[in-house]
């Protein structure tokens, strides 16, 4: 059951990932202009914020089962309506519509996850999941960019949808029989308010590494290939960098080191992740070398493997099976929010590529020092889990 949930996480990004280096083509094949190539682009983020949160609502609600197996049947028809846009428009309506259902499964699947991880394994669990989460971020620009490249934008989009459809129809049939059995509603549920998540010392840092993580990814889509251009490489060696920190990634996910996430306390590995990736933008910031680029890539992406368990354990400790829908919810909503930030105060901030990495790397370690503000307090975020 578990293996059939990470390939659904697999399949979801791989979704994500595959549209990025051909959804800017594709809206200016269709006469978009400059602002609304952008919007279209950022109007996927801006509903999957939606749907990650209205999911983790519904799956508290109705169980993840049903916002899972809901999400990919609907995640699939909005695929198909690709092959319908015929102007930057109707583009803006399918791509609303494509965000907001894709938006629902993510969540739904995580907390699936989560509700039965063992205590004991759940960080090496979260580190597994990561593994397909950076396996679909390898593959899916390669698969989207080469495919556009011989067929069509929709054509793309129509062939996740028969995915999405296949494993809409296997999770009807393969997780009915795991679906969680839910308990009348205790007090602590009818008077729990959305806003004890951001009281929560855990959960709040889960949050802020969700959302600076994606962050630092917006600024390095953008940034990075601006870096390499300068250098005088292409398109090419970009895209080897960015395969780089994902193979780092997933080694550190899958190899014996993963068993570090169950034994040590993962406010402490949320730190140590992202003041690596802060000390690879700063890195990134001076080098001017190819094989330091290739170092810099290689840091980020243990940063990046130590960061994304990291802040799964930190909600799964920091939350009850009762409230995680709603926990993951938000969780996944600022990891949308996140992408779109790092690459909008940016470019309105128009700095070049040093001063980008240079600011990231600064507010990475600061978040890092936040993160640890308190550890020492005997048990201040730790016992705080029992709040919700």
């Amino acid at each position: 059951m578990r293996g059939f949930v990470y390939l659904i996480v697999f399949f979801s990004f791989f979704d994500l990932f595959s549209q990025l280096p051909v959804m800017s083509p594709f809206a200016l094949s269709l006469g978009a202009t400059p602002f609304l190539v952008g919007l279209a682009v950022g109007m996927y983020s801006f509903s999957n914020t939606i749907g990650n949160v209205i999911s983790g609502f519904m799956t508290d609600k109705r169980g993840p089962f049903f916002i899972l197996v809901l999400g990919l049947f609907a995640s699939a028809l909005s695929l198909f309506l690709y092959a319908f846009v015929d102007g930057p428009m109707s583009l803006l309506g399918v791509r609303f519509v494509h965000g907001f259902m894709e938006g629902l499964i993510v969540p739904a699947a995580f907390t699936f996850l989560a509700n039965r991880a063992e205590e004991s394994k759940r960080g090496k669990s979260v580190a597994i999941s990561g593994a397909f989460v950076g396996l679909a971020a390898i593959i899916g620009p390669a698969y989207g960019g080469i495919v556009a490249a011989k067929t069509s934008t929709p054509f793309i989009m129509a062939v996740n949808g028969g995915i999405m459809m296949l494993l809409a129809i296997l999770a009807f049939f393969v997780l009915r029989s795991f679906t969680y059995v839910r308990k009348q509603p205790s007090k602590g549920a009818d008077s729990f308010r959305v806003r004890y998540l951001f009281q929560h010392p855990g959960m709040v840092r889960a949050f802020a590494g969700a959302f600076f993580l994606m962050f630092s990814q917006g600024v390095l889509a953008l940034v990075l290939p601006l870096k390499v251009e300068s250098l005088g490489f292409d398109t090419k060696t970009t895209g080897l960098l960015l395969s780089t920190f994902g193979v780092v990634a997933i080694l550190i996910f899958l190899l014996p080191i993963n068993r570090v996430f169950d034994r040590v306390r993962p406010v402490v590995t949320l730190a140590f992740g992202i003041t690596l990736m802060g000390l690879s933008m700063l890195f990134l910031s001076q080098v001017e070398e190819l094989n330091y680029l290739y170092i810099a890539m290689c840091i980020y992406g243990a940063g990046f493997a130590f960061l994304f368990p990291s802040i799964n354990s930190l909600l799964i400790d920091s939350s009850s099976p009762e409230f995680r829908g709603k926990a993951y919810g938000y969780f996944y909503a600022f990891f949308s929010i996140g992408v779109v930030a790092g690459s909008s105060l940016i470019g309105f901030l128009d700095l070049e590529y040093r001063g980008a990495f240079m600011l990231t790397g600064f507010i990475l370690l600061a978040v890092a020092l936040y993160a640890l503000i308190g550890l020492k307090k005997k048990g201040s975020i730790d016992k705080s889990s029992h709040v919700l």
